[in-house]
């Protein structure tokens, strides 16, 4: 009973210590805030209209700063140190000219023990709080510097974004982007770094996370993802005849092989023909998601799931990152057969907007089961025509930054000679590129 008592009197200490420790503080900040805030926002709190009515609804609470605007700076502060250690051992170790590999580490199992989705909403939270008018100009400009945004591009003035939800999913100025208008050209579907890209070949059809490790396309699009594929045994026979009418099979079979084999993909190869391309947003990018082609939008599929960060150290040390994570896949047809677009959610961006169907809701509080749930399908029209997208229109938004994969058909040679190579598409864009939304990924010709 004695040990028991003595434990008691410091831990009652320690909180009234804490407590008045933090009126203090909470004193001297608000005094801090009073002194910084300009004139012209004061005049304007205690102005207001022709009837006054604006001046005394926030007469009470000019000088209040609410808590969401105290852990959005501290937020900023910790976001801009953790972006400037992970930059620099990046860029030391491309300077050397090493490529980091695949390698898990504690901080990948220890990731796995955080509520990270629970974090995640509660980001979600505090940015969605309006910000005082005069501090919002002070609040945007520091992510920027932060974060390398282009202020010079924004669609409104930094006072007329509420909260900074609204500035990440920032509209741009009328010509900041230009969409590439050749018809055989493929753009980027968002500003950001294109991580990986090339032709899937091979069992599985596997997408290459980082050096050291890869997942298969089908685990990311989904067990009944119309990913056209062909049974192993059937990649043996490479005669002449099979080769010359491949393109043609690719436009009207598809669907119905991927329908019929939706259990063999991890033994299936894919046709020949099929692409990917793995683009990675900063928190400072442009975070709309816009249309890459003109396609048919046929099937949307939502995977709940963790919410790991997407940044190139997570790459390198959570196994399985992109196909863990939640995400919302959008598949459809182009004039070149499949395409599919998946948007990859990671933590503090569990909030993906999808512009096309604005009902759908990501990340919401869910019980934590030991296996994970099927995908949540939406078929657009059975009839087959789907949701008409042009290139370049919006399809969604994340409120951060994150990942969008591609995963298209798109033509290839039928021969050696130099006049068919022509017609075969081919990448414009090198690993760690950055590129901006509208600029070509890739072009061919007919």
């Amino acid at each position: 009973m004695k040990w028991r008592a003595s434990r008691r009197l410091p831990i009652l200490i320690s909180n009234r210590y804490i407590s008045n420790l933090y009126q203090r503080q909470r004193l001297h900040f608000t005094t801090f805030l009073r002194k910084v805030q300009p004139t012209k926002a004061r005049a304007y709190a205690g102005g207001g209209g022709a009837n006054g009515s604006n001046g005394s609804s926030s007469r009470g609470n000019s000088f209040l700063v609410p808590g969401a605007t105290v852990a959005t700076i501290f937020m900023l502060g910790a976001l801009h140190g953790r972006r400037m250690y992970e930059d620099k051992k990046i860029e030391e170790a491309r300077e050397k000219g090493v490529e980091l590999e695949f390698h898990p580490d504690v901080k990948a199992s220890f990731l796995r023990l955080l509520p990270l989705r629970s974090i995640s909403r509660l980001w979600g939270s505090l940015t969605s709080m309006e910000l005082p008018i005069w501090l919002r100009p002070y609040i945007y400009k520091a992510w920027a510097q932060a974060f390398h945004s282009n202020l010079e591009e924004i669609g409104l003035p930094l006072e007329e974004y509420t909260s900074l939800r609204g500035f990440f999913v920032r509209t741009l100025k009328e010509g900041s982007r230009t969409i590439d208008s050749d018809p055989y050209c493929l753009v980027s579907p968002v500003d950001g770094i294109v991580l990986r890209f090339g032709e899937l070949r091979g069992a599985g059809a596997m997408i290459e996370q980082v050096k050291g490790f890869s997942y298969s396309a089908s685990s990311l699009l989904g067990a009944s993802s119309f990913l056209p594929m062909i049974a192993a045994e059937d990649t043996r026979e490479e005669n002449g005849e099979k080769e010359n009418t491949m393109r043609d099979e690719k436009q009207r079979s598809w669907w119905r092989i991927s329908l019929a084999s939706p259990k063999v993909r991890d033994t299936a190869s894919p046709m020949k023909g099929l692409f990917y391309c793995v683009i990675y947003l900063k928190p400072g990018d442009y975070h709309r998601i816009h249309s890459p082609v003109d396609w048919n939008v046929l099937v949307r599929r939502h995977f709940t799931g963790n919410l790991f960060p997407m940044n190139e150290r997570a790459a390198r040390t959570i196994r399985n990152l992109y196909i863990e994570n939640e995400r919302v896949v959008l598949e459809g047809q182009w004039r070149e057969g499949f395409i599919a677009l998946a948007a990859i959610g990671a933590t503090n961006i569990g909030s993906i907007e999808l512009y096309i169907e604005p009902t759908l809701r990501t990340n919401q509080p869910r019980k934590k089961l030991l296996h994970p749930l099927p995908p949540e399908e939406r078929v657009y029209e059975p009839e087959g025509t789907g949701i008409m997208l042009k290139k370049g229109d919006e399809i969604a938004a994340f409120n951060m930054g994150s990942t969008v994969v591609l995963v298209f058909q798109a033509p290839i040679s039928q021969a050696s000679t130099e006049k068919s190579n022509s017609s075969e598409f081919k990448f414009c864009v090198k690993r760690g590129d950055r590129i901006r939304m509208g600029e070509a990924l890739g072009k061919w010709h007919e």
